[in-house]
């Protein structure tokens, strides 16, 4: 018994959802950067059902260089976190506007 192509796509959209409310409501560094993973991982479901709908690997290979970008991500957003912290004493996010010029 086959699960539905719908249930696929809904799942992606919320967690999709999920992650642009994070995105928009946290103020929180790593929390923001968590829902950058959620976002991500949404388009990861997409990829990996249409790869196995459409019968091709192309899918699965570019979710496979989704994650290696969010690792990279991860690593970068982790620095900021720590440059944030160091010089803020906290990571809220809307406090890194006095870094500007």
């Amino acid at each position: 018994m086959a699960v539905p192509p719908t249930y696929y796509l809904l799942l992606s959209v919320a967690v999709f959802c999920i992650g642009v409310a994070g995105v928009l409501i946290r103020q929180n560094a790593l929390l923001f950067l968590m829902s950058v993973e959620l976002m991500l991982n949404a388009a990861n479901i997409n990829f990996v059902y249409f790869s196995q709908f459409w019968g091709n690997v192309t899918g699965q290979t570019f979710s496979l260089f989704v994650i290696a970008i969010a690792a990279a991500e991860v690593a970068v957003g982790i620095g900021i976190v720590l440059v944030l912290y160091r010089n803020f004493d906290g990571v809220d996010v809307t406090q890194a506007t006095t870094m500007r010029w």
